[in-house]
């Protein structure tokens, strides 16, 4: 689906004062925000940023293991970033990359030190909100040699208004030894239209891990994330978790080129509809051996909607392990009598089986966000009829 760009405003919106106390926020902008995963009162959390349209308005490290920057304070303190401002991607790919370059809006810049070990996540929140409002963001992911560290990102809108456009643009590099958990949750709306572009570049040992959680309304979203494995020994893994309601149109998924001997691989989605089209992708490429990649697509069909799988494994070299697996369906009437004849009724049933397949526990997730994805999946359930 195209975008009109000109529809958009990236200059209109007033740049927006700092936030010292992220608990200050309004109280409705904040029940979106945890809904995308981010709680302002959890104080378990290594450091916070928040971009609130144009601006940065928070940014603060708790640890001296992370250093923290507005991508705009991080292009002038590193005379532009050289070794990794726009150098995954390609600023001239498409109109979408030409205007997220022009109109730079802000994002953040992370860096994890050689060695630091952080044990609590660090917590980022995208928020746009204001009618006809555009937001584009870079951001920058470091994590050094031997570190390790988990970013949980939250992108939300406002809810009472949701004619918008969010470019966000992230590139991730993963040194030798490092490893990196980045999760995703987005919390848009029926009118958003999302234009993410992302790649990543894994060292020699190095691990990344991608968990994306989408549960509600979103009007159009399109993103095909990258993984590049360009050491020995390196690791990724895509997790997916997706909810199309009626009127979401998506069209996403998710690549790793297995570039260097030994290397691995592994995409998993989960996709559910209830009445929203989904185009899910995956794509695993062999560039070296030995290697082992496998992607799985499952999808579940609710009361209508639409899901196309295109599942793609590639090859140029002998000897290397790739498979994949892909199903779309309905839940089995005989599931459901099964459950029915142990006593629950069939809403009860239908929701014990949509809990089983949306089934988060391989993420790794923090505990709060099980919590609040088990809530938003109960009430999923109870308005998902059979």
């Amino acid at each position: 689906m195209s975008v009109d760009l000109s529809h958009y405003s990236f200059d209109a919106q007033a740049e927006t004062d700092h936030v010292q106390n992220l608990t200050l926020l309004p109280t409705m902008d904040q029940v979106r925000m945890v809904e995308a995963g981010i709680d302002v009162h959890d104080q378990q959390v290594s450091g916070a940023f928040m971009q609130l349209n144009n601006s940065a308005v928070h940014c603060n490290s708790k640890v001296p293991g992370i250093e923290l920057l507005s991508i705009h304070a991080a292009l002038k303190k590193y005379d532009g970033l050289p070794q990794h401002f726009w150098k995954l991607l390609n600023p001239d790919e498409d109109e979408v990359s030409r205007l997220a370059k022009e109109k730079l809006n802000g994002g953040y810049f992370v860096r994890v030190k050689k060695g630091a070990k952080i044990k609590e996540p660090f917590q980022s929140c995208i928020f746009i909100k204001g009618h006809k409002a555009g937001q584009s963001i870079h951001n920058i992911v470091i994590v050094e040699e031997d570190a390790e560290v988990h970013i949980l990102n939250g992108c939300a809108s406002a809810k009472e208004q949701d004619d918008v456009l969010h470019l966000g643009l992230t590139e991730y590099y993963v040194e030798k030894g490092g490893k990196l958990t980045f999760t995703m949750v987005h919390n848009w709306g029926e009118k958003v239209t999302v234009r993410p572009r992302s790649v990543g570049t894994v060292a020699a040992q190095g691990e990344f891990q991608s968990n994306y959680i989408l549960l509600h309304p979103v009007g159009d979203l399109k993103m095909y994330p990258t993984l590049k494995l360009e050491g020995a020994g390196a690791v990724a893994r895509f997790n997916s978790v997706i909810v199309a309601p009626n009127g979401s149109n998506l069209d996403c998924g998710n690549k790793i080129l297995l570039n260097a001997p030994t290397t691995r691989g592994e995409v998993i989605a989960r996709v559910l509809t209830t009445g929203g089209k989904v185009i899910s992708r995956g794509l695993i490429a062999a560039n070296a051996k030995p290697v082992k990649g496998h992607l799985e697509c499952k999808g579940l069909i609710l009361g209508g909607g639409i899901i196309h799988t295109i599942p793609e494994l590639y090859s140029q070299e002998e000897g290397v392990e790739l498979s994949h697996e892909a199903a779309v369906g309905k839940i089995a009437q005989e599931e459901i009598e099964y459950l029915m004849a142990r006593g629950l009724d069939e809403d009860e049933a239908a929701s014990t089986i949509v809990r089983g397949f949306l089934n988060v526990d391989i993420m790794g997730l923090p505990q709060a966000l099980r919590e609040s994805m088990d809530e938003q999946i109960a009430t999923l359930n109870a308005h998902s009829a059979l």
